[in-house]
């Protein structure tokens, strides 16, 4: 059942996701050469405290960590580790947070000091889908809409989308209906409704789709060995147009 919001609590929502991506913005100043993604993971861990928030991801199946830290090939849900980020890299960054019982969720992929122009054009072109999706989110509108609109932006220029994580409804649960996935036909899915809150969040791979997960059964990674970006916002579905709620 997709559960649309007040109000009030798209309020409540608001403010779980300005303190995520707050906290996103903060990490990504922390992002060089040399820093181990297990600094990063201790660095949120004490601001989650400090600001009266609780992690969202932390025990969630099992996870272990506040964070996750996807390098390179690694699409999401990367285990923060001594691993030490190097010049080149890329690193996914996905957060979550619980504040006064409303979930906040947000994702973002940055470059480690100087990276390669073909890098920094996959981390473009996904960040330029999340935008064209969000621009479908719109009242009247389906779900196969917002899909559509990431996969028809990848592929036209010529990277391939993840097909098996999608983004979700968010609310007082971290996953509520509807599924969203990064590929799709427009004009079918779900009606799009006012109070409907969606974590739209396309992973775009610099080569084939295909995935397979690690033996930690958490790190997805690229089949081929290609590079993979993430970027996610929370948005509110309103009479007005969408509402991004992770938008500083």
């Amino acid at each position: 059942m997709i559960i649309c919001k007040s109000p009030a609590e798209i309020e409540k929502l608001r403010q779980s996701g300005r303190l995520v991506r707050e906290l996103l913005e903060e990490v990504r100043e922390r992002v060089r050469p040399g820093v181990s993604t297990l600094e990063l993971e201790k660095y949120v861990e004490r601001r989650l405290r400090e600001v009266g928030a609780q992690p969202a991801f932390k025990g969630y199946r099992g996870y272990p960590c506040c964070i996750c830290a996807s390098v390179n090939e690694q699409i999401v849900h990367g285990i923060p580790s001594e691993r030490r980020l190097q010049e080149g890299d890329i690193l996914s960054l996905d957060l979550g947070l619980v504040l006064d019982g409303y979930y906040g969720d947000a994702a973002l992929t940055v470059p480690v000091g100087q990276i390669s122009e073909p890098l920094r054009r996959l981390l473009r072109v996904t960040e330029e889908a999340l935008e064209l999706a969000i621009a479908q989110a719109r009242v009247g509108n389906r779900l196969g809409d917002i899909s559509a609109a990431v996969e028809t932006h990848a592929e036209r220029n010529h990277y391939s989308v993840v097909r098996e994580f999608v983004g979700h409804g968010i609310g007082r649960e971290l996953h509520e209906e509807p599924q969203i996935p990064n590929f799709g036909v427009p004009g079918h899915g779900p009606l799009l409704r006012p109070g409907m809150v969606l974590a739209i969040e396309p992973m775009i791979n610099s080569g084939r789709p295909e995935i397979r997960v690690l033996d930690d059964h958490w790190t997805a990674v690229t089949a081929d060995g290609g590079y993979s970006a993430h970027f996610e916002h929370m948005v509110a579905i309103t009479p007005n147009g969408p509402d991004v709620l992770t938008r500083l």
